[in-house]
């Protein structure tokens, strides 16, 4: 059986196939136009946020100054002797005269790294004793200072006996 169809009836058809594809169209650009406008406001939001982060360079040269340094542990010799070799030189800085460092113990395994504590004594001025605690942070091999013990002298009360332990991991 076949339809005739009129011109008019032609015509509606042609007008209900581009509504519907009108339709089509419109309902695809409103989801792309909410994705766009939903990856502007993220996109100004996180921008928001990096101007807050972005900081010049006197700034950041400032933050970093306070940070401490570290570097990962290696073998327990090799550490060992940059340690003693860096602290060695931070007591000369500061000009105090300490007896060699001594291994005092060695911690448990934990997270496949030991702690090593290191033991000496020293003697000086309570001045160099405060701006030797104040430059430790420098040490990249530092993990924490684990005993710090001052003996102040009632003849000459700017002579300090200083005994400190301190520690760094170890492969």
């Amino acid at each position: 059986m076949k339809i005739k169809l009129k011109q008019n009836d032609i015509r509606a058809l042609k007008i209900l196939a581009v509504c519907v594809a009108g339709i089509f169209v419109f309902w695809i650009g409103s989801k792309v136009y909410g994705r766009l406008k939903k990856a502007q406001t993220s996109t100004a939001l996180l921008n928001n946020k990096l101007e807050l982060i972005d900081v010049d360079r006197a700034k950041r040269a400032g933050l970093k100054s306070i940070v401490p340094k570290f570097e990962m542990p290696m073998g327990e010799e090799d550490q060992k002797f940059l340690f003693v070799d860096k602290l060695t030189a931070q007591f000369k800085k500061a000009g105090i005269k300490n007896q060699p460092l001594q291994v005092a113990s060695k911690g448990k395994p934990k997270g496949g790294y030991q702690l090593l504590r290191m033991k000496c004594s020293a003697t000086c001025r309570l001045t160099q004793a405060l701006d030797f605690l104040a430059n430790l942070k420098d040490n990249p091999y530092l993990v924490g200072i684990e005993e710090l013990r001052l003996r102040i002298d009632k003849k000459k009360p700017q002579e300090v006996a200083m005994d400190l332990t301190v520690s760094t991991f170890v492969k």
